[in-house]
């Protein structure tokens, strides 16, 4: 058994301010000296990586569809174990998740034992945040609420009046924000924009000092000790690959969206990931396989169609045999083309013979099963694994039978769809997957990628 602080700090819903509220605190505890690790339920890429900069340490993913709960448990107790304090951010509302509520802020909470502070955004509301407070606290009693930080105040009187209705429920108060328009972090379609696309540090500072200073950090660290000792099982192995492999993995401002655990497991079963940037960089660096992730290549599309020589090696390395795989912004790069939300037109590789536009409005969100309808470069067909999907984009033809990848399945609704493209060594679709929770399908990748090697030796 094994102490280790930990503090989840949840909301009733998005936009509460939870991202500012963390980063704040991550940046407060790391100026008093704390080795502090940052989490974030849920399959989010663009929160973490502000968790990163106010933290200094790399943020890792916590989920319960994408990984299975001792999986998700491992990776938690492997990082906290090597740090004093960890915070994890929830996600959405605090019992919002999949179906049956798997993988929410509160399931996870009483997996790992976390006590539970609550933002509320009492922007728009007096003594009824301390009926928003009760309700939560007695939803279910199992999840251990143990406070409220209180976010976008008006005034002086406002906070007073909401305080004395705390004290009413005898609901702690641990934090008290003001309206501030300058703590707001830049957003678009799929939220907050990426750190990798702006400069974080004066604002993750400015944050830093305007949080630290509204929170009674002191209470937060002493709630976050009290949390019980928790089992840890040791650090996950996998079998090495037969063959050192290099892989190719695509990571600049277009393509940011990898979970630290997923491309971990290539590297803990021997490969070596190689980053480079289909933005900047002139051909692709001598890898045997190329991973494509998420990100935003539709704001870059121009800067991507005009690097014409890396367009040509990532298509000639496809032609070539080298095992492709992508995922959403991948899968955008590898068609033949993107329509912007102007309406522009912008040449990508044309690996996968379709092409893509961005819709006004969200076409997939949520999480999915996916069977493989055919022998991919990531598992044999039939295989059933569990991602995640949140596009704008669509694709100009649907999937057909004769060269869809999956047949998935909503989590939430069930409804079943053809969806993603795989042919010989090529694999794209909109899915995320993180391959903590698969790992035999990186296994498969790699064994793949060594063929290749060997094709080329």
């Amino acid at each position: 058994m094994n102490k280790l602080p930990r503090l989840l700090i949840a909301a009733p819903s998005s936009g509460s301010g939870k991202t500012i509220i963390v980063s704040g605190l991550l940046s407060a505890l790391r100026k008093r000296g704390y080795r502090v690790q940052p989490f974030k339920i849920g399959p989010d890429y663009i929160d973490t990586g502000y968790h990163e900069a106010a933290g200094g340490r790399a943020a890792h993913n916590l989920d319960t569809w994408l990984t299975d709960k001792g999986t998700m448990a491992d990776i938690f107790t492997e990082n906290a174990g090597k740090a004093d304090i960890s915070i994890v951010e929830g996600v959405m509302g605090l019992y919002d998740g999949g179906r049956d509520g798997v993988s929410s802020s509160s399931e996870i909470s009483k997996l790992l034992k976390i006590p539970v502070v609550l933002v509320i955004d009492a922007g728009s509301a007096g003594e009824s945040v301390a009926a928003v407070a009760q309700g939560f606290r007695l939803y279910d009693e199992e999840t251990d609420v143990r406070g409220v930080i209180l976010n976008r105040l008006g005034s002086e009187a406002h906070k007073q009046m909401i305080c004395e209705a705390m004290e009413k429920i005898a609901m702690p108060v641990l934090g008290a924000v003001f309206r501030n328009e300058s703590l707001r972090l830049p957003e678009r379609h799929l939220g907050l924009v990426p750190r990798e696309e702006n400069d974080e540090s004066a604002v993750i500072k400015k944050i830093g000092l305007t949080i630290e200073k509204s929170l009674d950090v002191e209470k937060l660290i002493e709630i976050a000790e009290s949390a019980p000792e928790l089992t840890v099982r040791g650090k996950r192995r996998y079998k090495k690959t037969p063959a050192k492999i290099k892989i190719g993995v695509a990571r600049d401002k277009a393509f940011s969206f990898y979970y630290p655990e997923s491309l971990d497991v290539f590297r803990s079963m021997g490969a070596e990931i190689v980053c480079f940037s289909p933005m900047y960089d002139q051909k692709l660096p001598a890898v045997s396989g190329l991973i494509f992730g998420g990100g935003f290549p539709e704001i870059f599309a121009q800067g991507l169609a005009q690097n014409i020589t890396m367009l040509e090696s990532v298509r000639n390395a496809s032609k070539n045999g080298m095992p492709v795989f992508a995922e959403c912004g991948g899968y955008i790069y590898l068609t033949e083309s993107v329509r912007d939300f102007g309406g522009k037109l912008h040449s990508m590789t044309g690996v996968v013979p379709n092409k893509t536009a961005m819709r006004d409005r969200l076409q997939k969100v949520g999480y999915v099963e996916a069977t493989a309808l055919r022998d991919t470069v990531l598992c044999p067909a039939g295989t059933v694994v569990r991602g995640h999907e949140f596009h704008f984009s669509a694709a100009e033809k649907p999937e057909t039978p004769e060269n869809a990848a999956f047949k998935l399945r909503k989590n939430r609704t069930g409804e079943e769809y053809i969806a993603g493209y795989s042919s010989g060594n090529v694999l794209a679709s909109y899915i995320h997957l993180h391959f903590a929770g698969a790992p035999e399908l990186a296994a498969h990748f790699l064994l793949k990628c060594a063929e290749y090697a060997r094709m080329g030796a």
